[in-house]
């Protein structure tokens, strides 16, 4: 062996055993994710003294805990341990098997929990794929799924793709599941989320809107204009998923300071509230810089487009998800003129989105 050899033969032995060193950290991270939420889950089903804690047991946990130093136990993060456990009851017997733990009579209660939770109307996935090949930071985008059957399709295409977090996240938050099912060319709407590519906006909103109305038809791809079209050719049932007292006024309305021009996306007159209505449509998850570009719109309006009587415009920011929190922070102070929504798609066909994901999740 050269001493060229040796450096490079070390090299890479450092590399991989560096991987899997942290691959193992990061599966031990969600075992005990997943056992903060279990714990949560029995405390709060019979805890001796619950009833002392009702609403507060999250906060009041998370003070205690970081007494003792440990990370990640914010109050939200508890939560999200909590919701880990219940939507992935069927994890526990990978982990138990994986790390040989001890407690029988825990292993024994979450087994019960996972045969009785589990949906057993989904296409079956091993549960362990899901802990070998996906990080926490994965089943956090995963958890942001409501829907099974949707969050299925998700996990398949994630391992299927090998996708990294930020991939499974723009697959998410651009409704990759609803788009492909409505595509004729699958592979392309897929392959859009790995090659960076702007991905087709075909839906829109309510909290969350159901826009069921819209009908879009198979086309090998969908783009924004597809739906800013499919709105406008329905605008008398948009109008009335919004609620009464919305008058269309404008589409692509543009603003300009000096030089430089925005564009609102939808402008409404509102009859019973006299007030002009702003909505900004959003491809991905809301952003801080969306209300801040939301509150220049409104400002604008209430300098030159109010007339008398008029009250105060309202924005309202349409995106494919939401951080609740995020938003909460983002538009405090603004008065309560800027709401946030959450666009959803017409629902896919439930055989077509199963036979879908037993197709794609085939040989893995």
């Amino acid at each position: 062996m050269q001493f060229t050899e040796l450096i490079s033969t070390l090299d890479g032995l450092h590399r991989q055993l560096s991987q899997q060193a942290a691959r193992q950290a990061d599966q031990l991270l969600t075992l005990r994710n997943y056992l903060f939420g279990f714990y949560i889950v029995e405390f709060e089903q019979h805890g001796i003294d619950r009833a002392a804690y009702g609403q507060q047991l999250h906060k009041r946990l998370s003070i205690e805990l970081q007494k003792y130093s440990i990370k990640g136990v914010s109050d939200r993060s508890l939560r999200q341990y909590r919701q880990f456990y219940l939507t992935y009851p069927q994890i526990w017997q990978t982990l138990s098997a994986k790390f040989k733990l001890p407690d029988f009579e825990l292993i024994q209660k979450i087994d019960v929990a996972s045969n009785a939770n589990t949906n057993q109307d989904l296409p079956a996935l091993n549960p362990s794929l899901l802990l070998d090949r996906l990080t926490y930071s994965h089943f956090v985008e995963l958890l942001k799924v409501d829907n099974p059957l949707l969050r299925r399709f998700y996990e398949v295409e994630a391992l299927k793709n090998n996708w990294k977090v930020h991939e499974l996240n723009r697959a998410i938050t651009t409704l990759l599941a609803e788009r492909t099912s409505l595509s004729t060319d699958k592979a392309a709407v897929i392959a859009r989320i790995q090659e960076n590519q702007p991905a087709g906006l075909e839906d829109l909103i309510r909290n969350p809107y159901l826009l069921e109305f819209l009908g879009l038809q198979e086309k090998p791809e969908y783009t924004e204009n597809d739906l800013e079209k499919a709105i406008i050719d329905n605008l008398q049932d948009f109008l009335l998923e919004l609620g009464r007292g919305f008058c269309f006024e404008a589409r692509q309305k543009r603003i300009s300071f000096g030089n430089r021009h925005y564009r609102i996306d939808l402008v409404f007159y509102h009859r019973i509230l006299k007030c002009h209505v702003l909505i900004d449509l959003k491809i991905g998850e809301f952003d801080h810089a969306d209300a801040g570009q939301m509150t220049v719109y409104l400002n604008y309006y209430k300098a030159n487009e109010m007339s008398a009587g008029d009250n105060p415009p309202v924005g309202i920011i349409l995106c494919a998800s939401k951080d609740n929190s995020l938003v909460e922070y983002a538009t405090n102070g603004m008065a309560n003129e800027v709401f946030v929504s959450q666009y959803l798609s017409e629902l896919p066909d439930k055989k077509q989105l199963l036979a879908l994901i037993e197709r794609e999740s085939h040989g893995l």
